[in-house]
């Protein structure tokens, strides 16, 4: 009966690894597509019958280079713009964040409750509803044309990362928070010291999401900068592929090199965003 047993589980576990390396292989083949397009000249044929899926003949690496040199779209510059806002907001989230999903878990003030349930409301106001009424505002300020729209906002909450954190400190024991306070902590020690710390799985899920949405997003660069040296990547891919004759090659090129920041955070953070996602509670 062992040796059955044992040979369900090899037979079992193989077809798993099976299965997931062909899912693996399909979801890559689209990659290798792009890397097969990167490395052609110029104005080569692209859409083939049968489709190259990967590279063959002649390998054009520096395509690669020329497409962060463009000096009509400087992608080197591009991303230094992208980095600071994205390095904005992930401070600016973390900061106000944490305070307010704190307060929310622990701290008891009269009518906390009720902000609460006014915060989770607003995660069902449409970004776009509110569009015009903050270009105005931002238009009045003299914000318009530089990056403070993009990154302000960042220091006064969010509320999907404020109701994630809220649910993880909850499910943190208070006899921690209690023993801090009768050692003579305040509120600001006890979440310095004591939350703040054992939060950090939570905190790389906010980071995570909050890197892939500034560096991701094409709307808010596209309304509120105005000259091309302020522009992002986004921006920047956006005005490689509306030009008339595009060149794929160069274009396929950059979309390859605007991915590896994405990659690299991802297998950095890979351990705690897991942990913190599956660590993320619903206790009320």
């Amino acid at each position: 009966m062992t040796s059955v047993r044992l040979v369900r589980k090899t037979v079992s576990t193989s077809a798993a690894y099976v299965l997931l390396l062909a899912l693996s292989f399909t979801i890559l083949l689209p990659l290798g597509w792009m890397l097969t397009v990167a490395l052609k000249p110029d104005f080569a044929p692209v859409f083939t019958q049968p489709t190259q899926w990967f590279p063959t003949g002649d390998w054009h690496w520096e395509n690669f280079g020329r497409a962060l040199t463009d000096p009509s779209r400087p992608f080197l510059r591009y991303t230094m713009n992208t980095l600071v806002i994205v390095a904005l907001n992930i401070v600016g989230t973390i900061i106000s964040c944490s305070l307010v999903g704190y307060a929310f878990a622990r701290l008891r003030f009269r009518g906390r409750e009720f902000l609460f349930g006014i915060l989770i409301v607003t995660l069902l106001i449409p970004w776009h509803v509110l569009l015009i009424p903050q270009f105005l505002m931002y238009f009045k300020l003299g914000w318009y044309g530089t990056i403070l729209p993009l990154v302000v906002p960042a220091f006064f909450g969010n509320a999907f990362y404020i109701f994630l954190i809220r649910q993880y400190i909850r499910t943190l024991p208070r006899e921690l928070e209690l023993a801090a306070t009768v050692d003579g902590c305040n509120h600001f020690q006890v979440f310095w010291h004591i939350i703040l710390p054992l939060i950090r799985p939570v905190l790389a899920v906010c980071v995570v999401f909050s890197f892939l949405s500034s560096w991701n997003d094409l709307l808010g660069p596209l309304i509120y900068l105005l000259r091309n040296e302020d522009y992002t990547v986004a921006i920047g891919m956006a005005n490689m592929v509306s030009r008339a004759n595009p060149k794929l090659n160069l274009l396929m090129a950059a979309n390859l090199i605007m991915m590896i920041p994405a990659i690299v955070l991802y297998f950095v953070a890979q351990d705690k965003l897991v942990g913190g996602i599956a660590s993320v509670g619903i206790k009320g």
